[in-house]
């Protein structure tokens, strides 16, 4: 291990001899380099909950939509919560002053379930969060939608961060018609099947320390999809849509119990409908349907996983269903997370980080000397 000897007149590490005012130049430019590759972004932050256990076995439970599901040869990370109405209006504010690619869907404004208006003419478009919707999932969002994002981020989150490529190629302003195989240096990307299964459903110590498995719901629950003894409870609402579980329980937001803002069954508040998954995502099971990439290859369909608030059988919230969709479908009960690989600027940041605040460490020894 390195050692490092402060004393007033420099510091040594590993042989190196740098005067103080040397090295603080040097953390410095370690700060300015992180700010610069994050500082104009206009995206909010996002909470990451990471999937390890690579080379897990897939699930053998039979079932098409089980069995030989959620196989992840490497480590990754996942959004803990859904895509939210407020990140996507920051990323509409960066993008859609003019919308050609129609990110943003009327419906958003018009459904008392949607949580987005906009407002003005082409060219000078604003959008705004409806009342008690920022934490709420964002529906009525295509794969092509979410595959936007996913570059938007890929490119660093700025008014001028293309949506077009990145993550994804998308030609001659893409909304329909085959979904595109994501790039092979992704660093965001709408997670594969497998991905999001193993997110939602998989437990390195499901029989015990060492024995590995898969929930039926992504509350670490269930054992069989038809036992209605482990099937979670519905969540109510309070007045501003926050669901009645916290972020406890074996509960998830289906069977239009959560009735709240005029609405018999409606979108809650996400990360507070019940327990996570054992890699800490939430809403998993109901709320939304989510995007899944399949195979991440190119093709003609895509699929939604998890269930949504209106789900009358819990079934539908369980790993044994999966919804194909079209790749170019929005609707009322349809989401998205996005995955990840770590980035070469969260490392910088984070010497950078370190290097500042080993500096101030610095700063206050000579201060009390």
């Amino acid at each position: 291990m390195a050692k490092t000897r402060i004393s007033k007149a420099r510091i040594s590490l590993r042989g190196i001899s740098l005067r103080p005012r040397s090295l603080q130049a040097l953390f410095v430019g370690l700060v300015a380099l992180a700010c610069l590759s994050v500082g104009t972004s206009q995206a909010g932050p996002i909470q990451w909950a990471t999937v390890g256990d690579p080379g897990n076995a897939a699930d053998t439970r039979s079932g098409a939509n089980t069995f030989g599901r959620g196989a992840v040869t490497s480590s990754f990370q996942i959004m803990k919560y859904e895509f939210t109405n407020q990140q996507y209006t920051d990323f509409l504010i960066a993008v859609a002053a003019t919308d050609p690619y129609s990110l943003y869907n009327p419906l958003m404004g018009s459904d008392i379930r949607g949580g987005i208006t906009q407002s003005g003419v082409s060219g000078s478009y604003s959008y705004t969060v409806r009342q008690d919707m920022g934490d709420k999932p964002v529906n009525y969002v295509s794969w092509f939608d979410a595959a936007r994002v996913a570059n938007w981020y890929q490119n660093g989150a700025t008014s001028s961060s293309s949506t077009e490529t990145g993550a994804y190629t998308l030609l001659n302003g893409q909304t329909s018609g085959n979904a595109v195989a994501v790039n092979s240096d992704a660093s965001y990307f709408i997670p594969t099947q497998d991905q999001w299964y193993k997110a939602a459903y998989f437990a390195p110590n499901y029989g015990g320390a060492g024995v590995p498995g898969y929930w039926v719901y992504a509350t670490q629950s269930g054992t069989n999809a038809l036992d209605v003894n482990t099937q979670p409870t519905a969540v109510t609402a309070g007045l501003t849509g926050i669901g009645s579980a916290g972020d406890l329980g074996n509960s998830a937001n289906w069977n239009n119990a959560a009735v709240w803002n005029g609405a018999t069954g409606n979108v809650t508040t996400v990360g507070t409908n019940g327990g996570p998954s054992f890699y800490e995502t939430f809403d998993m099971s109901g709320n939304v349907y989510e995007w899944n990439d399949l195979n991440g290859l190119d093709g003609s369909g895509r699929q939604g996983r998890g269930g949504f608030w209106s789900n009358t059988l819990p079934i539908y919230l369980s790993s044994s269903i999966a919804v194909p969709y079209s790749p170019s479908e929005e609707n009322v009960g349809l989401g998205f997370r996005l995955a990840a690989v770590p980035e070469p600027s969260t490392w910088v940041m984070g010497l950078a980080g370190l290097a500042c605040g080993a500096w101030q460490a610095v700063r206050r020894r000579r201060r009390a000397r």
